[in-house]
């Protein structure tokens, strides 16, 4: 699986957060807390869901299941004007994305194991630390062999 190199500009996101690990992954639970209220947002630029991820600078470096991240739920908007009440505002600021259209159930963890284990070492690039994100469109179905989306892991030129 060979990704496509992009360059993004900065991104306002509208959402929620909550604090997990892998032991302790809480993700069903962010969502639920947010998929209800997001019509509630109406200055977003497109229907795509944003999964994103604050890794810690040495998350990867010394990986135990234990370690905490912050996993946001949320969409891309115009402004941050009208933010919903417990909403909360990001700004993804810009730079270099190795991303990867993915097939496949979202608890498939292989494809993460791939990028990280076997095409990074073998690239141009090296992990930046910069938020993780996945773009959940029109073909992304919760739970479903069938389902597509975009992985966006953050790089810079080794």
């Amino acid at each position: 699986m060979t990704p496509r190199i992009q360059t993004i500009y900065e991104k306002k996101l509208v959402g929620r957060r909550l604090t997990m690990s892998f032991a302790n992954y809480k993700i069903g639970e962010l969502w639920r807390t947010f998929s209800p209220r997001r019509k509630e947002i109406t200055n977003n630029l497109t229907n795509d869901l944003i999964s994103l991820v604050i890794y810690k600078p040495n998350h990867f470096a010394d990986f135990k299941p234990t370690n905490e991240f912050e996993r946001w739920a949320a969409v891309e908007v115009t402004t941050f004007d009208n933010v919903p009440t417990e909403m909360e505002t990001f700004i993804l600021h810009g730079g270099l994305y190795a991303v990867f259209d993915y097939k496949g159930l979202n608890t498939d963890n292989s494809i993460f194991q791939y990028i990280l284990e076997t095409w990074l070492p073998t690239s141009d690039y090296d992990l930046d630390n910069r938020p993780h994100f996945e773009v959940l469109g029109d073909k992304y179905k919760n739970n479903d062999p069938t389902s597509e989306e975009e992985i966006w892991i953050p790089i810079k030129t080794k």
